[in-house]
């Protein structure tokens, strides 16, 4: 039986997994029995019953307005992850066109200074080569720490996604409960104006 002692504003939230948890189940709305009076149904009964129900149902569409607005974060989130590993492509790109401008201005150096003598030619060919080495080694080392920074931002996004599928999965079934409560109560209202 119904308690109408039972206070609508007892609907709360549980704070360890953030679910909110309905004063009326669905199970109490099916096996809810209402005393008769007089002339009908115990009208203030009736009324608290009704003003929990719909306590309950304004708790839910609060709830998945709430986990819209998480969607909307996490999707904007995802859009930040995106423009960073824009960002980190294009300074890898810099960084070989880089390395190859130095490489070339290297040869150029050697070919000019070939012109005007051998000896110092190779010497400083074996020195712009040693700095092209040197600049190829911190360059192909800044690669490696971009593709390490790419592969966590695509491990994050994959993270988002996953967290953004199971929001959608649980909009989804909170909206499927809803639309089924209200079948159950509109076939209630037409169960109980046919016994009348």
């Amino acid at each position: 039986m119904f308690d109408p002692a039972l206070s609508p504003r007892q609907s709360r939230a549980d704070n360890r997994t953030g679910e909110t948890r309905m004063n009326v189940s669905p199970l109490d709305l099916r096996q809810q029995r209402f005393r008769s009076s007089f002339r009908g149904f115990d009208k203030v009964e009736v009324t608290a019953f009704l003003a929990a129900v719909a306590d309950d149902y304004e708790q839910a569409l609060r709830e998945t307005d709430r986990l819209r607005q998480d969607v909307t974060r996490l999707e904007a989130l995802i859009g930040e992850h995106r423009e960073h590993e824009k960002n980190l492509r294009n300074t890898l790109m810099t960084a070989q066109k880089l390395a190859d401008d130095i490489r070339a201005n290297a040869d150029d150096e050697a070919k000019r200074i070939t012109r005007h003598a051998e000896e110092d030619a190779t010497r400083i060919l074996r020195d712009a080569e040693s700095r092209s080495d040197q600049l190829l080694d911190k360059t192909q080392a800044r690669l490696e720490d971009v593709q390490r920074e790419i592969d966590g931002l695509k491990l994050k996004r994959k993270d988002v996604e996953t967290t953004i599928e199971a929001t959608i999965q649980t909009l989804k079934n909170t909206l499927e409960y809803v639309r089924e409560q209200e079948l159950r109560d509109r076939d209630e209202r037409v169960l109980l104006h046919r016994v009348k």
